[in-house]
């Protein structure tokens, strides 16, 4: 199963993915954690990468879809992966899809979380609180509510166009939103 996994900053995603890794035995793929690694072990790409990052700049759609392609290339992903954090943008969508029509891998399922803004900023209030995280301040999760809806909610369009898009409520117990994502794509292990 290939999925891709949407939603704005404290929508669960992070719980969720595990869930799904767990649930269908797929990768969990995230982008930030290939550019880290990437960087780390010193690639060609990752050399590439370090430049822009050093510099505080986003790093360009082509060298995240090369790493991207070369993580997916990889054997553990022939039976599916998760994506998450990726894609972003609707260049990056378009870039996706192109690159995983060639390979004869479309996603199949896109799911996106829906959480309302307020319960969003109570929740990473509460995360803030508990691990003392510095981004989650109300001010800076209203930023990365506002760059959420500017760049990544159009893909929810791209997406249903394509029949791919599941759109789950992200509000409730952890277990209740799981059996809600597994209802909507279905299929297990």
């Amino acid at each position: 199963m290939r999925i891709a996994l949407l939603g704005p900053p404290g929508s669960g995603k992070g719980t969720q993915g595990v869930v799904l890794r767990e649930a269908y035995g797929i990768p969990h793929v995230s982008s930030g954690d290939l550019l880290r690694a990437a960087v780390r072990d010193g690639t060609d790409l990752g050399r590439k990468a370090k430049a822009f990052m050093d510099a505080g700049a986003l790093v360009p759609d082509d060298l995240v879809l090369a790493m991207m392609k070369e993580r997916l290339a990889k054997d553990d992903c022939r039976k599916g992966f998760l994506l998450d954090g990726f894609p972003r943008t609707r260049a990056q969508a378009e870039a996706l899809t192109k690159m995983l029509g060639e390979a004869g891998t479309p996603l199949d399922h896109v799911v996106s979380l829906s959480v309302a803004e307020g319960e969003i900023v109570a929740r990473l209030r509460g995360r803030r609180e508990q691990e003392g995280r510095s981004d989650d301040s109300d001010e800076t999760v209203r930023q990365r509510m506002r760059v959420y809806v500017a760049e990544t909610a159009p893909l929810l369009d791209y997406y249903r166009s394509h029949g791919v898009l599941r759109e789950i409520d992200g509000v409730g117990k952890p277990q209740e939103i799981s059996g809600r994502i597994r209802s909507a794509v279905g299929g297990s292990r």
